[in-house]
């Protein structure tokens, strides 16, 4: 899956890199298994903006993926490789033997024609696609699709190009050492996919031209030293102005490394050791 780069014919496609899509073997989903979403621009249900420089974006609609992977003992074919653009990853369209259709995030390395399958009290091979809970899975394995609540569905590791290491098991639980390199406890009995999320290169793409960004939602971001004090802690000032104080939100929340997160909060026995700082 490497990236397409751009002769610069134009400023805009001077540093824009994209994915050849090489991997993509169908460009229409699943009808099924498609619908719709609504676009907030990030106003919530009062019609009040929660959410700043959200707006306009290309219509989506929604793919249902199987997080769960709780089509337990019945084997599955690779039919297809999709693009799906509410995620950066891939996703997989999965026949079963029964004639059920699902959906899954691409592993690194699987292709179509290949047959995957999910268990929680029977082996399985540790080959990408294939899901298990994390009693079965061995120490060192690379994992992806992780629950951190039994039976409530994926919600770690499902970006593209990321992947979790089994650190260690002891009792009831599993260290598991997540891609911001934050190490975590997470049940033996939660369910996690075996391998890497393919579309590693991803991360080399560059949009290029601030249209791409609105594309995808996104307004432009106002710097609070731009805006007037009646707007912003940070505007104002007679000529160019940094604010003269600490950088802060349109609120008054500090930012640039003070600590938001709730020293109280239950999750926290479940954290070994915090993410690591850039």
């Amino acid at each position: 899956m490497p990236t397409r780069n751009y002769k610069p014919t134009t400023p805009s496609r001077r540093n824009m890199k994209v994915s050849d899509f090489s991997e993509i073997t169908r460009n229409r989903p699943e009808k099924s298994l498609v619908q719709g979403k609504t676009s907030s621009g990030g106003r919530n249900n009062q019609g009040k903006m929660t959410v700043r420089f959200r707006g306009s974006g290309v219509k989506k609609s929604y793919r249902i993926i199987d997080f769960k992977r709780n089509k337990y003992d019945i084997p599955a074919k690779v039919a297809t490789i999709e693009y799906d653009p509410n995620r950066s990853a891939r996703i997989s369209l999965l026949h079963y033997l029964d004639g059920e259709k699902r959906y899954i995030l691409t592993p690194a390395e699987l292709e179509v024609g290949a047959m995957v399958s999910s268990s929680i009290d029977k082996e399985i091979d540790f080959k990408p696609g294939n899901a298990t809970t994390l009693a079965r899975i061995p120490v060192g394995m690379t994992i992806h699709n992780i629950e951190l609540v039994p039976g409530k569905g994926a919600s770690l590791v499902r970006s593209a190009g990321q992947q979790a290491i089994i650190r260690a098991k002891e009792e009831k639980y599993a260290q598991v050492r997540l891609p911001s390199g934050e190490i975590r406890l997470i049940h033996l009995t939660c369910m996690a996919t075996i391998g890497q999320v393919g579309n590693a290169e991803h991360m080399n793409k560059s949009l290029g031209k601030a249209g791409k960004k609105r594309y995808l939602g996104r307004r432009p971001h106002t710097r609070g030293v731009a805006m007037n004090p009646v707007d912003h802690p940070m505007g104002g000032g007679e000529g160019r102005s940094s604010g003269g104080g600490h950088p802060m939100s349109p609120w008054g929340q500090l930012s640039k490394g003070f600590k938001t997160r709730k020293k109280s909060k239950p999750s926290n026995k479940f954290i070994i050791e915090r993410r690591k700082k850039k």
